[in-house]
């Protein structure tokens, strides 16, 4: 009986706390100090990752170039301010260049447009109207930031969600106070009234941030507190009502995560995903030890009569990133366990990232994975990289920068390998050796890899946008699994790939992707391809 007892009790501790085993996944510090802690990040089409702060912070760790300080009589802290706030970053070396942003970017939202240009949109005081762009470049080159002096948002926009549309535009959504929409380029009558968002807007707002998802019919699938609707933003028309999603507020301030599964087949079919979230209440009383939400909704956006299939994450998770990997499969990282966003007003970090596997029935589709020891809570973000793994930066849950006590400001970069780049996998994974460098609608291309063992089964090529990713959501995210023909031997050592580009704009907007080959799960090194009309 003893025995017996002793192997219960070991069956029920191994199963209750991961750390016990070895657990997929692998975490590296690629710079220790980037000088700011990352409210906004985005990766370009140059292997560069551009890391954007506010600019009313006061003194970052990175100085700007000389005669490059900025100027501000209404900032509070520095009225010459010679400190960047926003950095980039080169892949390729992991050193990092200061970047000049003029007016205040706090809690903005962003979007990269057809040219591989980044648009950035809104933010407090000075930036609550501001457009402002970011044009890549290569690392020898010196770009940096633009304020366009002559367009304005036509309402403030602060805490508001960007989406590009199918025909190169984008939609911005939202934000404090901005029950509208408005587009960039902006569109003759300015922002346009959208009740949903005030309907949905509860006594801590709840509306912030809205969860914006570009269907593969042209309409927006647009998330907000509690609730969702399908919206056609060509006649400022709802489609649809979706039911209402259980479990309480999921946006901002309350905020947990939202992805849409990739695209594939006939592409018909899109489902939304939205998990976590904080309790209601928790950011009105400051109760930092409220438990996060741990349910998830899952529901076929596009279907005849969508209903919310829930599950349960292996954790409760305010603020957590959903990340959508080259295999289609989610990652889910950062983010607090008890809580609500905002300042000091989480505890409980979640270290542990959980693995979303959406082909696996419902009660097996999460895997937790091996824990990090950075806590990367409110203003922090996640992104997908070129080569699988994922960039972790940010979080800072005070107002200023303050580097002592609980959950200091986090200035490291690190990044997560999933387990598809274990070295055990090393042989069967791909190396991409040639592509197009651009492709338009419907075209049939080929791709060449080659791989260390024979190809067993079919190898995809997916397209992976990159997304905005701030505030516990990536903006503009999109997964799409072309149709492909089996990878033939040439002879000469590849393997040959027909592939067909997405069928429109609706499927997969124009832009710059990371077009990925995944071979039995383990994707490559992506190349970057232009999509286009």
């Amino acid at each position: 009986m003893a025995l017996t007892n002793l192997l219960l009790f070991l069956l029920i501790h191994s199963t209750v706390n991961p750390a016990r085993a070895a657990l997929p996944g692998t975490w590296e510090l690629l710079v220790p100090n980037a000088g700011i802690a990352s409210m906004h990040t985005a990766v370009t089409r140059f292997n560069t990752v551009v890391l954007l702060d506010r600019t009313n912070i006061g003194p970052s760790r990175i100085r700007l170039p000389a005669h490059h300080c900025r100027n501000d009589k209404n900032d509070p802290v520095l009225k010459t301010d010679c400190y960047a706030h926003s950095v980039l970053l080169d892949l390729h070396t992991n050193s990092l260049r200061p970047l000049t942003v003029l007016t205040d970017t706090w809690c903005s939202s962003g979007q990269f447009l057809p040219d591989g240009s980044l648009i950035q949109t809104g933010g407090d005081l000075d930036g609550f109207r501001k457009f402002r762009k970011f044009v890549p470049c290569n690392s020898s080159s010196l770009c940096d930031w633009q304020e366009l002096e002559d367009v304005q948002l036509s309402q403030g926009r602060w805490y508001a969600t960007n989406q590009i549309l199918p025909d190169g535009s984008v939609i911005i959504v939202g934000g404090r106070t901005a029950q509208s929409v408005e587009f960039f380029p902006p569109r003759k009558g300015g922002a346009v009234h959208f009740p949903f968002l005030g309907e949905v807007e509860d006594r801590q707002l709840d509306n912030l941030y809205p969860y914006v998802h570009l269907l593969p019919n042209g309409h927006l699938f647009i998330f907000a507190n509690n609730r969702a609707v399908m919206y056609d933003y060509k006649v400022n028309s709802v489609v649809k009502q979706f039911p209402v999603l259980d479990g309480g507020p999921r946006n901002y301030p309350s905020a947990g995560s939202s992805v849409m599964l990739a695209l594939t087949g006939d592409y018909s079919s899109a489902t939304v995903v939205v998990c976590g979230g904080a309790q209601f209440g928790a950011y009105l009383q400051r109760i930092t030890d409220s438990p996060a939400v741990g349910s998830c909704g899952r529901i076929e956006a596009t279907g005849s009569d969508p209903v919310w299939e829930m599950e349960d994450m292996p954790f409760g998770r305010i603020m957590g990133d959903m990340v959508m990997l080259p295999t289609g499969e989610v990652l889910v990282i950062n983010g607090a366990q008890a809580g609500t966003q905002g300042f000091e007003m989480a505890s409980n970090p979640c270290l542990y990232p959980v693995l979303y596997r959406p082909s696996e029935p419902a009660g097996l589709r999460f895997m937790t994975l091996n824990p990090g020891t950075v806590p990367r809570m409110y203003h922090s973000t996640a992104n997908l990289l070129p080569d699988g793994r994922v960039l972790l930066a940010g979080s800072n849950p005070h107002y200023f920068y303050k580097y002592r006590g609980p959950f200091p400001t986090q200035l490291s970069i690190e990044a997560f390998s999933p387990e598809y780049l274990s070295a055990d996998r090393a042989n069967i994974r791909p190396v991409l050796v040639e592509l197009p460098e651009k492709v338009g609608y419907r075209q049939a291309f080929e791709a060449a890899i080659t791989v260390e063992l024979p190809v067993v089964g079919v190898v995809e090529v997916n397209f992976a946008s990159a997304p905005f990713s701030t505030h516990s959501f990536s903006q503009g995210q999109r997964l799409v699994k072309l149709p492909v023909t089996s990878a033939i031997p040439d002879g000469t050592g590849k393997y040959r790939i027909g592939c067909t580009a997405p069928p429109n704009a609706m499927v997969a907007p124009p832009g710059y992707y990371m077009v990925f080959a995944v071979n039995q799960g383990v994707p490559s090194v992506a190349r970057w391809v232009q999509l286009s009309a």
